[in-house]
């Protein structure tokens, strides 16, 4: 009987900030700009402009995972093999502590007309460049920010493989492509799993990169919601558009997860 007393706080939290605020994102999405009960914001969600919208943001954060994805597993197996991991680690660990807007207008700086990018350009002769504002500078700010978080899973599950496989792969002739394909990457696929999770979920939903770098030129449903909530103050049209992505979110990590896992949250 303790032991379930234990566990009440635990599902206090979970009813007050978890399963309350999707009720009551689920109740705004069926009420209109009016206050009345409609279901306008799922017709209007399911037209071309939304409909380009989700494909916008699906894109984006494709891009964003592959690209961090194809950087990220590399750079964490080199880890594995230096001297200092730790301190390697710590190293690329620490811009997550700084906060995001932070970050965000450092790259305003950088990338701007005036900044040090553009004046290494003049320097190499190359001449100014229009950085910000641009799909480039959307994707290359994303992945910056992101990619810390797909090092750390993928760098755990290196760690964690244990070096006698790999040794009987290459004692019975496999090159070093062959075992990195029939050992290594099978073997470390939950740590990819958890990485692509922790960066293709928040890339679905952002929103302050997209005014701040990219200058609204990338429109995502994150940008779609901030508007709703925040200038046109139709919640509906917002809390309907947050149900879709927190579907699209449910169904990622069940196709990602765990079997078990995935079987409860279906």
């Amino acid at each position: 009987m303790r032991r379930y007393a234990y566990a009440i706080p635990y599902w206090l939290w979970i009813g007050l900030f978890v399963i309350a605020p999707i009720i009551l994102i689920v109740y705004y999405s069926f009420f209109d700009i009016e206050g009345h009960f409609s279901l306008v914001n799922y017709e209007t969600f399911f037209t071309p402009v939304y409909l380009r919208m989700t494909f916008n943001s699906f894109w984006y954060a494709f891009l964003i995972t592959a690209i961090s994805l194809l950087i990220a597993y590399p750079t964490a197996y080199l880890l594995t093999k230096t001297k200092h991991k730790q301190l390697w680690l710590l190293l690329i660990i620490l811009p997550t502590w700084v906060n995001l807007l932070l970050k965000a207008y450092a790259f305003l700086g950088l990338f701007g007309t005036y900044g040090a990018v553009n004046a290494l350009f003049e320097a190499l002769g190359i001449g100014t460049k229009q950085l910000l504002f641009t799909d480039f500078s959307f994707v290359f700010v994303s992945v910056y920010i992101f990619i810390p978080f797909m090092i750390l899973p993928i760098f755990n599950a290196l760690e964690k493989l244990n070096p006698s496989l790999i040794d009987a792969a290459r004692d019975l002739g496999a090159s070093e492509w062959t075992t990195f394909r029939r050992v290594i990457f099978p073997l470390t696929l939950d740590g990819v799993k958890a990485g692509c999770q922790a960066v293709f979920i928040p890339s679905l939903s952002l929103f302050m990169l997209t005014r701040l770098i990219a200058g609204n030129r990338v429109i995502t449903l994150g940008t779609a919601v901030e508007q709703h909530f925040l200038v046109t103050q139709n919640w509906g049209m917002g809390a309907t558009i947050a149900v879709f992505l927190m579907i699209a979110m449910a169904s990622i990590m069940a196709l990602t997860g765990n079997k078990k896992v995935a079987s409860k949250i279906l």
